[in-house]
C-alpha cells in the first residue's frame, strides 16, 4: 500500500519538476527517483489524470507593452462602457497560412512529424468592426 505522502511526492514531482536528462517524466524514470514500481507510478498518474508526455503551452507576447494592453482588454470586460458590448477577435483566422519560425522534422518510423509552436506574423488578415447607431426619434 502506497502511503499518501509518497503519492503527494509523485504528483508534486510530476507537475512541478522535470527530470535532469529529459524533457518530461516517464514511469520508469519517476519510479527510480521515488523508489516505487513503474506500474505504481502509472496507476497514480491515471488516478490524477496526469499525462506528462502531453505538453500544453501558452506563447506569451514579446511586446514590451503587453501587460498594459492586456489590462486594458480585461478592464473592458470587467467594466464595459454603459450600453456597450465588448467583442474580442483573434488575429489568426482559420485559413491563414502559417510560416513556422523553424522547419519541422520529417516523419520517420515511430515518430510523427514535428513543428514549432510559434509562427511568423504577417499582419492581420481579417478585420472585424462593430458599431451601434442610435437614432433619436422626436
Amino acid at each position: 500500500m502506497i502511503q499518501p505522502p509518497k503519492i503527494a511526492e509523485i504528483v508534486e514531482k510530476t507537475t512541478r519538476e522535470s527530470p535532469a536528462d529529459a524533457t518530461h517524466w516517464i514511469t520508469r524514470t519517476m519510479a527510480k527517483v521515488v523508489d516505487v514500481s513503474a506500474s505504481t507510478v502509472g496507476r497514480i498518474w491515471r488516478v490524477y489524470g496526469l499525462k506528462p508526455h502531453r505538453v500544453k503551452s501558452f506563447k506569451l507576447s514579446n511586446d514590451p507593452r503587453f501587460a498594459e494592453k492586456l489590462e486594458d482588454v480585461v478592464n473592458l470586460y470587467l467594466h464595459p462602457p454603459a450600453d456597450a458590448i465588448v467583442l474580442s477577435v483573434d488575429e489568426k483566422c482559420q485559413i491563414q497560412a502559417l510560416d513556422r519560425t523553424q522547419p519541422g522534422l520529417p516523419w520517420k518510423k515511430g515518430r510523427c512529424g514535428t513543428m514549432t509552436h510559434d509562427y511568423k506574423r504577417h499582419g492581420t488578415t481579417t478585420l472585424f468592426a462593430a458599431t451601434t447607431v442610435r437614432l433619436k426619434v422626436e
